[in-house]
């Protein structure tokens, strides 16, 4: 007769009867771990990936708030990160931290990536079903002025997201790629991801799939209160950002947003950002007028590769000739799901 184990939680998920923790860590018996309230999922993430055959997990989340910081390293291969109910506003990961929130050693702060709740750069790795937040608020943090909070760093080839929301404010979706010359791929279905400044912005090619984007409300008073999209594509890569099918709404008053400028990073400077938004409706939120903005005088939004396709709604009137650069149809073929994430076709499986 196996012996019951009197440890909990995810880790004590992977202890086989007799065995001590550090060992099971290396040896894990179960392919699915569950993290439950009072447990974290930090650390089932972490006795994944000591084990020696810890690639194609899954790891499922019970319902509950989760105040820690996750981090997915490259060596937890073809992880799946499910939240154990269908409603992704069940299970919730937050934190609350920004580019200068102070490190407690006094090393320095945080830095935009480092204000990330959640991190990734494991290849293969699916997330479904929960939500990733950064509740770090400007209002109450007068004084720091490096105001990005990341909810989500993600870089790692063929990282998919499926019916997850994304909530912060400044730089919530980081889609980025773990090298300058790496064209990592992500995949976004069914997703909900609302912010202010920038709230998509990164190198990655990445694909929006039937997303909500969701522009909230600043008091600021001055024109625009944001922006949807800052891609920062290296010049080498093909494909940057593309959103299709996807809903543009807002919190805001109309007009209050634009939908993209070019981030041109000081350290990337041959960068040519890139992003097409095609088959989207666009609401009210969005300047129509004049839909794009400069980030740097230097690097104006007309040099880069930003196109529109057969999109709807008010934000989508095309008034001014030249605001609004449009693909052709035979262009358009160009830009789908199929030429931006190749032989990786996550958008052919349904869950």
């Amino acid at each position: 007769m196996r012996r019951r184990t009197l440890i909990t939680g995810a880790v004590g998920a992977l202890v086989a009867a007799g065995a001590s923790p550090a060992a099971a860590s290396a040896r894990p018996r179960r392919r699915v771990l569950h993290v439950r309230p009072g447990d974290s999922v930090q650390a089932a993430v972490d006795a994944v990936a000591a084990a020696a055959d810890g690639h194609g997990r899954t790891i499922v989340v019970h319902p509950g708030t989760y105040r820690e910081v996750v981090n997915i390293p490259a060596g937890a291969r073809d992880l799946t990160l499910l939240g154990a109910t269908r409603d992704p506003r069940d299970t919730v990961i937050v934190y609350d931290r920004a580019n200068g929130t102070p490190k407690p050693d006094g090393s320095g702060t945080y830095g935009t990536a480092g204000s990330a709740t959640f991190t990734s750069a494991a290849p293969g790795l699916t997330v479904r079903g929960l939500t990733i937040a950064n509740d770090w608020l400007r209002a109450d943090h007068p004084e720091i002025t490096g105001t990005q909070a990341v909810a989500a760093y993600v870089t790692g080839d063929r990282s998919r997201f499926e019916r997850v929301r994304f909530l912060a404010h400044q730089d919530t979706l980081f889609a980025d790629t773990t090298a300058l010359d790496s064209f990592d791929r992500q995949y976004y279905r069914d997703c909900h991801i609302e912010g202010d400044v920038d709230f998509l912005f990164g190198r990655g090619r990445a694909v929006f799939d039937g997303c909500r984007l969701h522009t909230l409300d600043r008091d600021v008073g001055f024109r625009p209160e944001g922006m949807v999209f800052a891609p920062a594509t290296a010049r080498a890569n093909p494909y940057g950002f593309l959103a299709v099918r996807c809903r543009v709404t807002s919190g805001a008053e109309d007009g209050a947003y634009k939908l993209a400028r070019p981030w041109v990073p000081s350290y990337e400077t041959t960068a040519w950002p890139s992003l097409v938004v095609r088959d989207t409706w666009l609401g009210p939120g969005l300047d129509a007028v004049a839909p794009y903005i400069d980030m740097r005088e230097a690097y104006p939004w007309q040099t880069m590769r930003f196109r529109e396709y057969a999109n709807s709604g008010p934000g989508a009137v095309v008034s001014v000739p030249g605001n609004r650069p449009l693909l052709t149809a035979a262009e358009a073929a160009s830009h789908t799901r199929r030429t931006y994430l190749g032989d990786w076709r996550p958008y052919e499986q349904r869950y």
